[in-house]
């Protein structure tokens, strides 16, 4: 799939993963709108990439959403919507016997699940009435096997994952011309993995990775580490268990 030329829509694009895609789609000749949460990140990202385009909007917010598609049409629409917002809560905050947990895991899943479904589901004529046109949604690591310092995040992400593939096989059924790509990462050097200790490759190497799957349109894509859980967990699923969740797991979530 060429990415020159095509009008993208990135969400959750102020930081992260999300700002390096801006970049990066923009360094390959793509037109790029940005949303997020923060009207004061959307500004500073504004400063830093004029060409960006930057929309509020909150993707568990169905009101949002529909603002969002009327903005967006009135820019002259898009071709590939990328559903990179995701959040995540800290370790201290997962025990299941916390007052907050049910609060947190249906934000998870409202952020990570369910406002992508309805993302999409605004955006699909739109899309499909583009020539060429793809949604891109992220998975990780952890939709393959649990992370056991993020259940609710492991789940929205296994979710997700199972999601993308029905929607890409149903979109096949139809004969629609809307690809369906599914971004895979291991652990992303970002803000929402600092309170995992561990060593996350950078957001510049995933969103490379992403751009060459999506020119060769490959339509799962396993960054790093991810590639090889995918396949270790088929043939050993316990010990990728125990990989994924060392011994030093059982301690934070004791305390």
């Amino acid at each position: 799939m060429e990415i020159k030329g095509k009008t993208i829509l990135i969400t959750g694009g102020t930081t992260g993963i999300g700002l390096e895609a801006a970049r990066q789609f923009l360094s390959n000749g793509a037109k790029v709108i940005v949303t997020g949460r923060n009207q004061e990140k959307l500004d500073e990202v504004k400063k830093l990439y004029p060409a960006l385009v930057t929309i509020k909007s909150d993707v568990a917010n169905a009101d949002d959403a529909r603002s969002l598609f009327d903005q967006v049409k009135t820019l002259g629409g898009i071709d590939i919507l990328y559903n990179n917002a995701g959040i995540m809560s800290g370790p201290s905050n997962l025990g299941l016997a916390n007052a907050k947990h049910f609060e947190l895991a249906k934000n998870e899943m409202d952020v990570n699940y369910l406002g992508i479904v309805n993302l999409n589901n605004t955006f699909i004529e739109m899309l499909k009435a583009r020539k060429e046109a793809a949604i891109i949604n992220t998975t990780s690591t952890v939709s393959y096997v649990p992370l056991n310092l993020a259940p609710t995040y492991s789940a929205s992400k296994a979710a997700l994952r199972f999601y993308t593939t029905a929607l890409r096989d149903h979109l096949e059924i139809l004969g629609s011309n809307v690809k369906v790509f599914e971004l895979a990462p291991p652990v992303v050097d970002t803000n929402m993995s600092a309170n995992l200790d561990r060593k996350g490759i950078t957001p510049e190497k995933l969103v490379n990775a992403l751009i060459v799957g999506i020119r060769k349109d490959q339509s799962t894509i396993h960054v790093g580490d991810t590639r090889f859980v995918y396949v270790l967990h088929r043939l050993f699923p316990a010990l990728t268990y125990r990989l994924v969740n060392p011994a030093q797991n059982r301690h934070k979530l004791n305390t």
